[in-house]
């Protein structure tokens, strides 16, 4: 997509992810056993002849800049074009935090005015899938459009998720409704935005706040050429705890309607530098992911491990997600259990005991249990189903050996530990 400019949003607080987006943004989280999630946006901009790339990052954005670096992995660490890192920044003129989508677009228009794309292409930096943007591109260019989103095909029930378009029979946008609780169509908005460079210039000089109310919603007002493109692929939302954990299971499906192994799109990421996996005897693996440096000595069943997981003997990883360092000790048990990075679960300890809690307040976490990172878990403790233990929790924050289901651990401040 020569003289195209891509746009990557990725500074949302994720909220909704709980401890698990607490200290990173959203783009950064860990995703499918070696990945994070922002690898698949700036895979699809790579494959798809994007060599300009600009990542807006507000939240927590450590990580996230940490892992992009200088774009290597995704062929951005070039001298003309490659991969921008767009933050909030104070002037005696200008005055810091982004307020919104639109407004984060429109605090960087001179950087990206520099660049003088013919077009510019919004992206989501919190979505799963694989797609050829030059797809999107030929649907924008055959209508003649100002602005050209991807939309795609979701059940009724998941309507009050997305924005809702209403297209007429030639694909033209007559509406868009945020999240309503029923929806007179199937197209769900996936976040994608193709513009015309200069009808979007125009649009941003009021500093609008957000993209879609602002920006998208007056441009169908005013009658300007909006149209859909749309997507049959493989696409999801990972920003809930419920969306994250299927997302990663749907890996392990015999099918998986995500394939990592594509030679032909293959996801691109920056590696790390770790050992061949190591299954000692006694072990069992069932219908997992286990990535490069884990030592398995346990069982693992329907589970996706990050790289340098140990699952120790006796140990059981029973549909759960375990990110990188994380140890089970012996006898330990972690069930329908999102563990983040460096947790240390003590010997016979279990993550996820007994009965799922009812009530809506637990809703939002589907039964699973969360585990925020460097949480060591005392040995013999049992922890709830729909439980969260926020990040640094230690030995001193559990006064019983049994946390009831649905129990929220309040994260560890660094505070604490200044004498």
């Amino acid at each position: 997509m020569a003289h195209a400019l891509a746009l990557v949003l990725s500074g949302g607080g994720g909220e909704r992810l709980s401890v698990l987006t607490s200290e990173r943004a959203v783009s950064a989280v860990p995703f499918g056993g070696k990945y994070r999630i922002i690898d698949f946006v700036l895979s699809n901009c790579c494959h798809s002849g994007i060599d300009q790339v600009g990542v807006l990052t507000q939240h927590a954005p450590t990580s996230l800049h940490d892992h992009i670096g200088a774009g290597r992995p995704w062929d951005l660490d070039r001298r003309a074009g490659g991969v921008l890192i767009l933050q909030p920044y104070l002037t005696r003129s200008h005055a810091g935090w982004y307020r919104g989508t639109a407004d984060a677009i429109a605090q960087n228009w001179d950087a990206i005015e520099e660049r003088r794309p013919a077009r510019v292409l919004v992206l989501s930096g919190d979505h799963v899938y694989r797609m050829d943007y030059r797809a999107l591109l030929r649907t924008h260019e055959q209508r003649s459009a100002a602005l050209t989103l991807a939309v795609a095909r979701v059940p009724p029930e998941d309507s009050r998720r997305f924005g809702m378009a209403r297209l007429d029979r030639d694909g033209r946008v007559l509406s868009l409704v945020e999240k309503p609780e029923r929806a007179d169509t199937p197209f769900a908005s996936m976040g994608i935005y193709l513009f015309e460079f200069e009808v979007l210039g125009e649009i941003l000089r009021p500093r609008p706040v957000d993209l879609v109310m602002d920006v998208v919603r007056p441009m169908l007002e005013s009658g300007e050429r909006v149209y859909a493109h749309e997507f049959s692929g493989y696409w999801e939302d990972v920003g809930t705890v419920g969306s994250y954990y299927r997302s990663n299971r749907e890996l392990l499906s015999p099918q998986p309607s995500m394939v990592l192994h594509d030679v032909r799109w293959p996801i691109l990421t920056r590696d790390e530098e770790r050992p061949p996996v190591l299954v000692t005897e006694g072990a069992m693996i069932e219908d997992s992911l286990v990535a490069n440096g884990c030592r398995v000595s346990g069982t693992v069943r329907r589970s996706v491990l990050f790289p340098g997981v140990r699952v120790e003997r006796g140990a059981e990883v029973v549909d759960s997600v375990v990110m990188a360092d994380t140890v089970i000790g012996p006898e330990a048990r972690a069930d329908r259990a999102i563990l983040d990075k460096y947790v240390r679960v003590g010997e016979g300890a279990v993550v996820g005991h007994g009965e799922t809690p009812r009530g809506g307040e637990w809703a939002w976490l589907e039964g699973l249990t969360l585990v925020g990172k460097d949480v060591e878990i005392p040995a013999g403790v049992r922890i709830g189903r729909a439980s969260v233990v926020g990040i640094g929790a230690g030995p001193h924050d559990f006064a019983a050996v049994e946390l009831a289901a649905g129990t929220l651990l309040p994260s560890r401040s660094w505070l604490t530990d200044v004498p």
